[in-house]
This record gives structure tokens, C-alpha cells and sequence, in this order.
């Protein structure tokens, strides 16, 4: 009997279990469905073309050309319904000048002035003074642009998109403290990857090489569009070759391609690199790419001083009338191109007129870069002691600003082996292939004949340079 009760017990006890059991399960069942569907976060839909290139213009950063061409029809739509809109004229006006500078179709700078004026006549406004300010340095005209972008700092001093200009604008007047302080005001207001490729470039002028690198990798880490990466990406290249690092530069400038097949100073980075590395049919093929989308007189110059180095001279030729016909144009659209077109002069043209337009752009604006190329042109005129003082501006840290640069080296050497001061003469080509092994297969190939020239010769310390003899002055 004892048996039968337990059995019992047992029986009821697990009808109990099972009939819990599968009430837990009813009321679990019931409370999933009465649950909301799983929800997937929708990602945000990628901004239209135009919006990415109005971020990108409006904080002064690299634009896609298909965005800016985009964000440009679109302003121009807005803009004949209301003209009264004196920003959108500001963005149109700073979108031209993007598209001018991608592109290196100067008739976008005529376009950009009409734009920004309009503007400032609807309304004064920093943008349109800000744009004005880099539509100037775009033409190189750096007094001007220094005029606009204090106008436009004067109106809104915490605007931080206005001094990136005025960095341009000091550098390219050789006033390389006031570009640090332009820096330093910069960075307390703004940070993220603009800034720290703006700098980039101050630190690189300032001969701090690893601290640009730095800078770069973060920019190019952060940067949000593809567009913008590429161009940092392209900036790190150019550090690397000016190291003389052929396979790094090389990788940087392949990548800013990959990301954004627009990057024509990438593709024209490559030729360089290229070329360096021997490989002389890619690098006038990569070359030739950067040209027929963006024919700036600069590649013109590289591509046909390779073909020279390879004994092509009517290739050279046809580059050399390419520069020629450019600098022209340039020049009809307000850009100052007589920096690239006085370079040229000197080593491929007419030296006596390379020394007349390179001293007056020296009195319009003294940077570091038409002190080493009016110092060189002097140089092939047979002027070798007025060369020396403008090959020492360029090299001296206190007003040259630290650039490390091979050519610079280069140039000061030779016209110091012309003035047969040896020890010196050989000290500095020395540097110059330290500097960077690679920076012009002719000018390294003499650089290397003039060392075997002279010889071993006394180590004996540099003169001590007065500082009134690298002081900027006016030439004549």
C-alpha cells in the first residue's frame, strides 16, 4: 500500500512538471511574439555627389571631380533662380577654383573671380574673402592673397578655414615664421585630418621631415572621403621621394591612383619614381596619363628632361612647346607662371631672360623657391658670385625656412665648384646625393662627374655666411 501511495506522488508530481513546463513554453511563446520584429539599423545613405563635394569645399579639403562637377551644375541651377544667395556664389566660386586645380584648366579661374565678386557685392562675407584668398595662391599671386585672406580673418577671426590661406600666402612670400604662426592658430581651433596636412607642409618646409611624415599618415588615416585620402596619400609620396626613398614613394603614389584615378600628381609622382627605380616605359607612360587629364607645366618640364636623359630630344622638344603653350594660357587666366617658365629658361631656354623674370617675381614675392632659381639662372649667365647669395637664401635655415631639398643642394654646389671653392663645392653635392640619390637623372649624373672632378679635397669648415650676405633684398 506504502508502494502504491508513493507511485502516486510521483505520478501527480510529474504531471505537475510537464503541465508547468508547457504553460513556461505558452508564455514564452507568447511574449516572443509579442515582441517587436528584429530591427537592422539602416545605414545612412551616402551623401549625393554634390553634398560630398560641399563638405569637402567648404572645409577647404581634396573634391572627387565628378563630385565637384556635380556640386557645380548644382549651384549654378540654384544660382539663376536666386541670384541674391551670396553663399552659394561663395561655394560656386571656391568649387571653381578646385575644379581649375584638379583639372589645370585655368579658364575656371576667370569663373571663380566672377563668383566670389558677385558675392561680396550680394554680401561681405569671409568665405567670399577666404575663396579670393585661395583663388590668388592658385594663381600664385601671394601678395594678394595675403591682402584677402587678413580681410577675411578680420571679419571672422575664429573662421578656421582662412588660414590655410594665409599659410600659403606667407610661405610663398618667404615669411616662414608668420606661416608657423598661422599654424599655431590654426591648430588651436581646428584639428582633424586637413589640418594635419596643412602641418605637413609647414613642418616639411621647416625641415622636419619625420614630423610631416607623421602628420600625413594621420591625415591619411582619418581623412573621410576617398578623394582627400588619395591627396595625402599623394603628399606622403612626395616625401618619400624627397628622401630619396624610390620603392616607398612608389607604393604611396599607386595607392592615391587606386583610391581615386583622378589623382594625376600621383600619376606624375609614379613617372618620377619610376624612372628612378629604371623603369623608363612606365614612368613616360604614367607621365603621359598625368598630362592628358591635367597638362600643368610642371610635368611638361619632368617628361621632356627624361626624354633628353634618354636622347630623345624632339620628344623633349614637343614637351618643352607643350610648357610653353600652358604658361601662355596660364597667363591670359591671371596665373603667375613665370617661377616654372624662369626654371625652364635657365637650363633648356634663354638664360638672360630667365634671370629677367626671376628677378622680378623675387622683388613681387621672395620665397625660397625663386631664390634658388634666380641664384641658378645668374649662374648660367656667367653671374656666379650674385648667384651664391640667392643659392644661400634658399639653403639657410634662418630665412629659408630648413627645406631639405636635393636641387637646392645641388645648385649651391655648382656654383660654388664655378667659384673654385672646393671644400664647400663638394660638401654640398655631397648632400644633395644624400639627401636624395635619385632627384634627376641629369643632374645627378653631373653631380657625380663634378665630385669625381674634384677630387679629395681639404675638409676644411664653410665659411662663416654673413648674415647681410643671405638677408632677402631686392635683386637690382
Amino acid at each position: 500500500m506504502e508502494n502504491q501511495a508513493t507511485e502516486n506522488r510521483r505520478a501527480r508530481l510529474h504531471v505537475r512538471v510537464v503541465t508547468a513546463a508547457v504553460a513556461g513554453c505558452a508564455v514564452l511563446g507568447t511574449a516572443l511574439m509579442l515582441l517587436p520584429p528584429e530591427r537592422r539599423v539602416p545605414r545612412s545613405p551616402a551623401p549625393a555627389p554634390g553634398a560630398q563635394a560641399l563638405s569637402a569645399v567648404a572645409a577647404g579639403v581634396p573634391a572627387a571631380l565628378p563630385d565637384l562637377a556635380a556640386l557645380i551644375g548644382a549651384r549654378e541651377s540654384h544660382l539663376r533662380r536666386h541670384p541674391e544667395d551670396a553663399e552659394s556664389w561663395a561655394v560656386l566660386g571656391t568649387a571653381y577654383v578646385e575644379q581649375a586645380r584638379r583639372t589645370a584648366d585655368t579658364a575656371f579661374y576667370a569663373k571663380a573671380d566672377g563668383s566670389l565678386r558677385t558675392s561680396l557685392q550680394v554680401r561681405r562675407n569671409a568665405a567670399a574673402l577666404g575663396g579670393l584668398a585661395v583663388l590668388a595662391n592658385a594663381r600664385r599671386d601671394f601678395r594678394t592673397a595675403l591682402t584677402w585672406g587678413e580681410a577675411a580673418r578680420e571679419l571672422e577671426p575664429k573662421r578656421w578655414t582662412t588660414y590655410p590661406a594665409l599659410i600659403d600666402a606667407y610661405t610663398g612670400l618667404g615669411d616662414y615664421k608668420a606661416a608657423h604662426g598661422a599654424l599655431e592658430r590654426l591648430m588651436e581651433l581646428r584639428s582633424g585630418p586637413a589640418v594635419r596636412a596643412r602641418a605637413a607642409a609647414v613642418y616639411r618646409d621647416r625641415g622636419r621631415r619625420e614630423d610631416a611624415a607623421a602628420q600625413l599618415a594621420d591625415a591619411a588615416a582619418g581623412a573621410r572621403a576617398p578623394a582627400e585620402r588619395a591627396e595625402y596619400l599623394e603628399r606622403a609620396g612626395q616625401l618619400a621621394w624627397e628622401r630619396g626613398d624610390r620603392e616607398d614613394a612608389l607604393r604611396h603614389f599607386q595607392e592615391a591612383v587606386r583610391i581615386d584615378p583622378d589623382q594625376r600628381a600621383a600619376q606624375a609622382g609614379q613617372g618620377r619614381a619610376l624612372a628612378a627605380l629604371g623603369r623608363t616605359t612606365e614612368a613616360l607612360n604614367a607621365y603621359r596619363m598625368a598630362l592628358a587629364k591635367q597638362p600643368l607645366p610642371q610635368y611638361a618640364v619632368e617628361l621632356g628632361e627624361l626624354y633628353e636623359y634618354l636622347g630623345l630630344g624632339q620628344a623633349a622638344r614637343v614637351q618643352y612647346d607643350l610648357l610653353l603653350a600652358r604658361v601662355r594660357s596660364a597667363a591670359v587666366s591671371g596665373a603667375d607662371e613665370e617661377l616654372v617658365l624662369g626654371q625652364f629658361e635657365a637650363d633648356h631656354g634663354d638664360p638672360a631672360s630667365a634671370v629677367r623674370r626671376l628677378g622680378a617675381e623675387w622683388r613681387r614675392q621672395p620665397g625660397i623657391a625663386v631664390a634658388d632659381a634666380l641664384g641658378w639662372a645668374l649662374h648660367r649667365t656667367g653671374e656666379d658670385r650674385e648667384a651664391l647669395r640667392y643659392a644661400r637664401i634658399a639653403t639657410d635655415k634662418a630665412h629659408g625656412g630648413g627645406v631639405r631639398s636635393a636641387l637646392y643642394a645641388y645648385h649651391l654646389g655648382m656654383i660654388e665648384r664655378e667659384l673654385e671653392q672646393h671644400a664647400p663645392a663638394r660638401r654640398h653635392l655631397q648632400e644633395a646625393l644624400r639627401i636624395n640619390p635619385y632627384f634627376s637623372p641629369s643632374r645627378v649624373r653631373a653631380a657625380r662627374e663634378a665630385l669625381a672632378a674634384l677630387g679629395d679635397v681639404p675638409d676644411q669648415d664653410l665659411p662663416v655666411t654673413d648674415a647681410k650676405a643671405v638677408t632677402p633684398r631686392p635683386y637690382r
